[in-house]
């Protein structure tokens, strides 16, 4: 879990899976193809996403396409945001239930 974190918490890693999660499966020249990064920063902050399992790669004869791993991001959502609603949802329903029960 620490490198998932790692790896999200720069900028230009999060926009580069904001890109693929747009558009899965790009090459590397496609990454690079707006962005003021040069072809060598964008291959490094691709290699610590592959390293976090935030992304898997696949050689499609001579390209290399880049997907993005849904896994870790869900499993960031199940165990760190989840487990802060349930006690909010828990309170919104009893709130419901006081008021509704005032109303009778």
């Amino acid at each position: 879990m620490d490198e998932v974190f790692k790896a999200l918490a720069d900028s230009s890693r999060r926009s580069l899976l904001d890109r693929l999660h747009a558009r899965n499966g790009q090459t590397l020249n496609e990454l690079c193809e707006g962005l003021a990064m040069t072809r060598q920063a964008v291959t490094k902050h691709l290699a610590i996403l592959e390293e976090a399992n935030l992304i898997t790669t696949i050689r499609h004869g001579r390209e290399k396409l880049h997907y993005l791993n849904l896994v870790p991001i869900h499993q960031i959502g199940e165990r760190w945001i989840r487990k802060f609603e349930r006690s909010r949802l828990a309170a919104l329903n009893e709130l419901k239930r006081q008021l509704e029960n005032g109303n009778e």
